[in-house]
């Protein structure tokens, strides 16, 4: 009995919103909205910039990968989270649990480097215009999306190590709607600094250099900016970049949010927080497509485009309306 307490556990039960149980059924609504939102939008821009040749840009192939990113984001979470919601399953292996808390972590931290390289783009783009399409070649770009691919994975790998190496003991309940890192170490006995100040260390690590890198960035676009004569530029500059740091925000407020009071919230209500924590995985990936698509011209457009001519061909294809039909019908008899 000793031995098989302390070893890892075949599955952990996930509670889904502490204090909230009774209404898990009616969440599951709008959180269910959301992320066929998110699915549904992410997917549109990913073919919307696919099939447009004028979006085959840096800036466009930047916004490719967040898309994508944020696709892995929701569907490693949001399908469990539904099902504990709606029929009680709230087990999930110790091996999934494992899996999942690699795709979170491993694409918030992708995720974030990403967003960097877009205020790269940012700076690059009003800054140093001349020298934009030499220094962001396709082969640049692709290094630059597979260095924040490698850096999430290789900044994960050593932590889930230490999870998988613990031992755990006790009731195996995960007071969380996912397997968060802090939340799975909590229930593992004996001592857990190290997993504790790992994950202390490349939370400050990532969000702090990245975020810096981010609001320098922003601080001298906003000096190149300010000091253009053209008011149209102005507004365009200001335009496209308000879209960037929408997103940004989006990110890393509730990320941080979550981050901290997982470690040092105590006063702040559990429900509150798993609430948080679960928004924070859909609502950006919900928000993102619709921020872009509204704000950037270039996407409004190729949307419209695609709209009128998948008018056009449905009814160039011999498929038109039931009236239509019985039109062409009464014409030839």
């Amino acid at each position: 009995m000793s031995s098989s307490n302390h070893s890892s556990p075949s599955s952990f039960i996930l509670t889904g919103i502490p204090g909230l149980e009774d209404a898990h059924f009616w969440i599951a609504f709008p959180f269910c909205t959301m992320y066929l939102t998110a699915v549904l939008g992410n997917i549109t821009l990913l073919l919307v910039i696919r099939m447009d040749p004028s979006l085959h840009t840096p800036m466009f192939y930047f916004l490719s990968m967040l898309a994508a990113l944020d696709l892995v984001l929701t569907t490693s979470t949001m399908p469990k989270l539904l099902s504990i919601f709606w029929f009680h399953s709230h087990e999930i292996s110790f091996e999934g649990c494992v899996a999942q808390m690699f795709f979170i972590h491993t694409f918030s931290i992708t995720e974030s480097g990403v967003l960097l390289t877009m205020a790269f783009d940012r700076y690059l783009a009003i800054c140093k215009p001349l020298h934009y399409s030499a220094i962001l070649t396709g082969p640049t770009i692709t290094k630059l999306g597979l260095a924040a691919v490698v850096r999430g994975i290789a900044t994960v790998i050593p932590g889930i190590c230490m999870v998988s190496s613990l031992s755990y003991c006790g009731p195996h309940v995960i007071h969380h709607s996912y397997c968060e890192h802090m939340s799975v170490v909590k229930l593992a006995c004996g001592d857990t600094r190290r997993n504790s100040i790992y994950g202390i260390t490349v939370a400050i690590a990532v969000v702090g250099s990245d975020s810096s890198f981010i609001a320098v960035s922003y601080m001298l676009i906003l000096r190149e900016v300010i000091g253009l004569s053209s008011r149209e530029a102005r507004l365009k500059s200001f335009g496209t970049c308000g879209s960037h740091i929408g997103v940004i925000l989006l990110f890393y407020t509730p990320a941080l949010f979550s981050f901290y009071t997982q470690r040092w919230g105590q006063s702040i209500p559990p429900q509150l927080h798993i609430l948080m924590a679960d928004l924070y995985l859909l609502v950006p990936p919900m928000l993102n497509p619709l921020i872009y698509g509204m704000r950037t011209k270039q996407i409004r457009d190729r949307v419209t485009i695609l709209e009128r001519q998948e008018g056009s061909e449905y009814g160039a294809a011999g498929l038109p309306s039931g009236l239509n039909v019985y039109e062409s019908r009464h014409f030839r008899g």
